[in-house]
């Protein structure tokens, strides 16, 4: 689209009580200080927005003289279609005019935003004010024309495994949702890992409690050996009947389930009295609070499921020596008593070694998942923390690609729309413009000129929006290129009296 302005009057609009300006390819404004130059520049962003020309509020009314109304019309060219515009203040009251027709305010807003977003034309009229505004939203105007890198030209940047392994997440997720998954994840499996290191560590120092054992082939062997003893000497008792026998076998597993009650009630006891190392198993650092709640619940656990192995046991017990009252020993020999005796206490005692011999298997076996589960969580640890990296190592490389693309459409200007946070390196928007390496706001009025003319012209190419612009201090720049679209300047021109205003179309 482009837009030209043909003809602006001006009635009792601040010092101009009448005032006709015809616009050529470039008109040039020249007077002296205080002749009305710069308030041609304003009549114009009054009219569309009843702003000054930096976007502030104004007020045109006339101090210098008195007068009931101020008008504003101006003949403007769009795409070779004229269309007449107006606004007036008479008693305080906007006075709307399109095309000498009176209209609402309504009406009259609606064309102008039909031509033009309002922040896009006073970057492209006034070459200084697109530097009045936000950063964010400075940042927005310029790279809202300017295509981002596509995917595969970022993939490009990125080491290959990387690259790699996000090319594939990107089929399911998007990069912000793959950020939030295992952002998650991480969380979850550094606590589950700290949990698992614990629980390994508390089984390997159950396993410990053992010490050496008697080798399970020998006791099996011995326990056959007793057993056929006491099958003979039991021949002798069969007068005795099964009364002698079943109070035996009561008196064997109660001394049987005795031994692994107490046992089981030790090692309870051992659990409940170890103190809980607070500091992480792998660094010797004191951990935080979800790390020792973890090893306190763990410990807890550990306590619990002991004592639920006793707590069965101990009914089991109780229901044997309850039957155990109710049978009466049929007298036997006392040697051959004393020998059964002695023979099942060696039975026993041997039991007792082969039932050591399996809860050190079981042990074994809650290792090598507590192992496992250590392992795995790791893994599933490692993972997030690469493919967090890899969006990290994305970020950079998109925005190095797209600060690459937005550097190319200047010549003077430097642009720089990212940072790198000190804290945690991540790349986060930014908006700096530089001219010889000197920011925006420490430049001298010319270089101002001189930069804001090259911004409003990138602007105008990437948006497809041909608008005229208009230089205040013209005087204060000699050589520059000139921007597309109408070019109005205006200079001061000093003098013993004073220079009138004079308004040259060319």
């Amino acid at each position: 689209m482009t837009i030209k302005f043909k003809e602006l009057i001006l009635q009792n609009f601040k010092s101009h009580q009448d005032l006709t300006v015809n616009f050529g390819e470039r008109t040039v404004i020249t007077g002296d200080n205080a002749k009305g130059k710069s308030s041609i520049g304003e009549a114009i962003t009054f009219l569309l927005y009843g702003t000054d020309a930096l976007g502030s509020k104004l007020d045109p009314t006339p101090d210098t003289y008195e007068a009931d109304s101020t008008l504003v019309t101006l003949l403007l060219e769009v795409d070779g279609k004229d269309t007449l515009l107006g606004r007036e203040i008479a008693k305080g009251r906007n006075k709307y005019y399109i095309n000498e027709v009176p209209s609402k305010a309504t009406e009259f807003n609606q064309i102008v935003e039909q031509l033009f977003d309002k922040d896009l034309f006073l970057s492209l009229f006034n070459p200084n004010y697109f530097f009045t505004m936000h950063w964010k939203k400075q940042r927005e105007m310029l790279l809202q024309h300017v295509t981002s890198p596509a995917n595969k030209e970022v993939f490009k940047e990125l080491p290959s495994a990387q690259s790699d392994e996000l090319s594939k997440l990107f089929k399911k997720h998007s990069l912000e949702d793959l950020d939030k998954i295992h952002r998650e994840n991480k969380r979850k499996q550094e606590k589950a890992y700290i949990a698992a290191q614990s629980r390994t560590k508390t089984l390997k120092e159950q396993l410990d409690q053992y010490g050496s054992l008697v080798p399970k082939s020998s006791l099996v062997t011995e326990k056959s050996q007793l057993e056929k003893q006491r099958a003979e000497k039991e021949k002798v008792t069969d007068k005795a009947g099964e009364t002698n026998g079943r109070i035996n076998v009561i008196n064997s597993q109660i001394d049987s389930l005795t031994m692994q009650i107490d046992r089981g009630r030790e090692i309870h006891s051992n659990l409940k009295a170890k103190e809980i190392d607070m500091n992480c198993y792998a660094c010797g650092q004191e951990l935080k609070e979800d790390g020792k709640q973890t090893l306190i619940e763990n410990k807890e656990a550990e306590v619990k499921k002991v004592a639920g192995q006793v707590n069965p046991l101990i009914k089991e017990r109780k229901a044997l020596r309850e039957e155990l009252a109710t049978l009466k020993f049929v007298e036997v020999p006392s040697d051959l008593r004393n020998e059964l005796t002695d023979i099942q206490n060696k039975i026993n005692e041997t039991e007792h070694e082969l039932n050591k011999h399996q809860q050190v298997e079981r042990l074994e076996s809650d290792i090598k998942e507590a192992e496992q589960n250590e392992k795995d969580t790791k893994e599933s640890l490692n993972n997030s923390i690469f493919i967090i990296d890899a969006i990290k190592a994305f970020y950079a490389a998109e925005a190095e690609l797209q600060a690459k693309n937005v550097q190319g459409l200047f010549e003077k200007l430097s642009i720089k729309l990212f940072e790198t946070t000190k804290t945690t390196g991540e790349i986060k928007p930014t908006f700096v413009i530089q001219m010889d390496k000197k920011d925006y706001i420490k430049l001298s009025t010319a270089e101002k000129i001189i930069a804001g003319l090259e911004l409003r012209d990138v602007l105008s190419e990437q948006s497809d929006l041909i608008t005229p612009c208009f230089v205040d201090n013209a005087e204060s720049i000699t050589k520059f290129k000139e921007p597309n679209g109408q070019l109005i300047m205006a200079k001061v021109v000093g003098g013993k009296k004073g220079e009138k205003l004079e308004v040259v179309a060319e």
